[in-house]
């Protein structure tokens, strides 16, 4: 399947972190979300209750990321339980989270984690 819906680059500001300065100042977060769905009969009937509504898509993120987690990992994880679980229709979600201006030795733009989870 290759249809999509993908939300490019949502800006959220929270609170993950190891160091205990990341969980009390918060830091901005860059979050790419890509879902697969078979989106035919959206194209066809133009009606948002055939295809994935991407404001639920984008309420699941920024919820997830309101929950403040040590690890990127945990927030990803999390974002695409809830996508599978909550919107039926989608097959795959793969979903990126960049943490901007890391707290780490040198002059680095972001680090990210990466993660997909395919319904069963």
């Amino acid at each position: 399947m290759s249809d999509q819906i993908v939300l490019n680059n949502i800006r959220v500001y929270a609170y993950h972190g190891c160091l205990s300065e990341e969980t009390k100042i918060g830091s901005d977060y860059r979050v790419d979300l890509k879902v697969e769905a078979d989106l035919n009969l959206s194209a066809t009937t133009d009606d948002l209750k055939d295809t994935v509504d991407y404001v639920h898509l984008n309420a699941i993120v920024k919820r997830e990321m309101a929950k403040a987690s040590k690890l990127l990992e945990h927030v990803v994880k999390r974002i695409n339980d809830a996508v599978i679980e909550e919107l039926e229709s989608v097959k795959s979600v793969e979903t990126q989270i960049a943490k901007l201006n890391p707290p780490i030795m040198g002059d680095v733009e972001s680090v990210s984690v990466k993660m997909t989870k395919l319904r069963d």
